[in-house]
């Protein structure tokens, strides 16, 4: 029996992709094993979005061959769409190069690669541009035991200006809503109790279907799923919170009240620089509507900080923006060039002192947003689907997520499990941010919880 070892870089879309792949080669008669010595094949899932992530991707193929030079190194997604053809022409350390596209190929290229006598470099790579059909990738299980990552929408056509995905991952291609559900269900009869629909372009899902079916119909789809208790969903565009569209998810009661907008400046003019297709007032009136049908909804968001041409007074319009919104949690990055973007090519290129500082000042500003969200919960009833057990300060506890996916903390009884969700009153907040979860009873001062699913 060979060993496959596999590593994922990148996105919620890449860890699903290479789960997928795992399973695939285990139902081809496989071993998964660690990402160490020993492997006969090893499967790099690789990023392109900054630099950096080419720079990590290329490092891990070069890790793979120094574990085994006799292995067989498998290259894999968004990297290699972007650079394939010059990997496959100059790196030794690769055997085979896949596009984003031929990844559900992959046991049958690796046998194929096998009884080659030579075992001469394979490239399977092609102008994903062109490609209109969703490649069908299926996860009948996932690496977590609580919540399953459900992929159902490939590529991009915002084109932002610093963004490389477009290229790497083609046109928006959506996923049959049956082949979805179908998913979920075997998910769900599995045990796991959250749905997390991604995606590329989350929203976009289903704009390339003759009929007019889209997002929201696929989310009331699910909600329809015997067993799925939580419905989650990966990065939105704030255009698509309208009226309508927030009194729809409203009314669904799986629905998480957690809605992660792309924001990247709280500047008009950057955003226009960046190519965003909303103005910092139709993102406020999105957060306005969430907040109109969903009691304290965690909205979180991403920002870009030391985009070319980024102004002190843009920056600081960027802070104002930020603490009027009030998020939950914000991601914070530096602007990193891409070459193949039109940002890379850009005037007004930031130092990368000057990133520090404003990265600094937004992640203190995040924090202390965070903290402030977390506190107001407390004293409010709160249900935590539990993922795992840990020792604090000598307290058997258990971990877990509100439906906000605020991270909370609960003393463990009897029948509290990974994959059971209670209802309990957050307490206090602890150090490092977790919400302890507790009923306050003469009984038990310090909790008492009912398990309710």
């Amino acid at each position: 029996m060979r060993k496959a070892a596999f590593h994922n870089l990148g996105c919620k879309v890449n860890s699903y992709e290479t789960e997928a792949m795992q399973q695939m080669l285990r139902e081809a008669g496989y071993e998964i094993v660690p990402f160490a010595p020993g492997a006969d094949v090893y499967v790099i899932n690789t990023c392109s979005v900054t630099n950096v992530a080419d720079r990590k991707s290329r490092q891990m193929l070069h890790r793979a061959k120094k574990m085994n030079p006799e292995a067989v190194v498998v290259a894999a997604g968004c990297y290699v769409q972007a650079a394939g053809q010059e990997l496959a022409g100059k790196d030794e350390a690769v055997d085979i190069v896949v596009g984003n596209d031929r990844k559900g190929e992959l046991p049958e290229i690796l046998e194929r690669h096998f009884q080659q006598r030579n075992r001469e470099r394979e490239v399977y790579l092609k102008d994903i541009g062109s490609s209109r059909e969703y490649e069908e990738l299926h996860v009948a299980r996932t690496s977590g035991h609580t919540r399953a990552f459900v992929k159902v929408q490939d590529g991009c056509n915002q084109f932002c200006s610093y963004c490389i995905i477009p290229y790497t991952r083609g046109r928006v291609r959506s996923r049959k809503a049956e082949d979805v559900l179908d998913e979920i269900r075997g998910l769900a009869e599995k045990g796991y109790k959250e749905a997390v629909l991604t995606g590329i372009h989350l929203s976009s899902y289903g704009t390339d279907f003759p009929e007019e079916t889209g997002l929201l119909d696929l989310i009331e789809a699910v909600h329809e799923i015997d067993g799925i208790e939580r419905i989650r969903l990966g990065s939105l565009e704030p255009r698509l919170i309208t009226e309508e569209a927030a009194a729809r998810l409203a009314a669904l009661k799986k629905l998480c009240p957690h809605f992660h907008l792309s924001l990247q400046s709280g500047c008009d003019s950057v955003l226009k620089r960046m190519n965003r297709k909303y103005t910092t007032e139709e993102y406020l009136e999105g957060c306005r509507l969430l907040r109109k049908y969903f009691d304290r909804p965690a909205i979180t968001t991403d920002v870009i900080v030391g985009f070319p041409g980024e102004t002190e007074e843009e920056f600081a319009e960027t802070e104002a923006f930020l603490k009027t919104v009030h998020f939950y949690e914000m991601h914070v990055f530096k602007y990193s060039r891409r070459k193949g973007t039109r940002a890379d090519r850009m005037e007004g290129q930031i130092p990368e002192q000057v990133k520090n500082t404003r990265s600094d000042r937004l992640l203190a500003l995040e924090q202390e947003m965070s903290d402030e969200y977390r506190k107001q919960r407390i004293g409010g009833w709160e249900e935590v689907l539990l993922e795992e057990e840990i020792n604090l300060d000598g307290r058997q506890m258990m971990t877990g997520f509100t439906r906000e996916y605020v991270k909370c903390v609960l003393e463990r009884r009897p029948g509290m499990e990974s994959g059971v969700i209670v209802r309990g009153k957050a307490v206090r907040l602890l150090e490092g941010g977790l919400l302890e979860v507790a009923e306050e009873t003469e009984k038990n001062p310090l909790y008492e919880s009912e398990i309710i699913v």
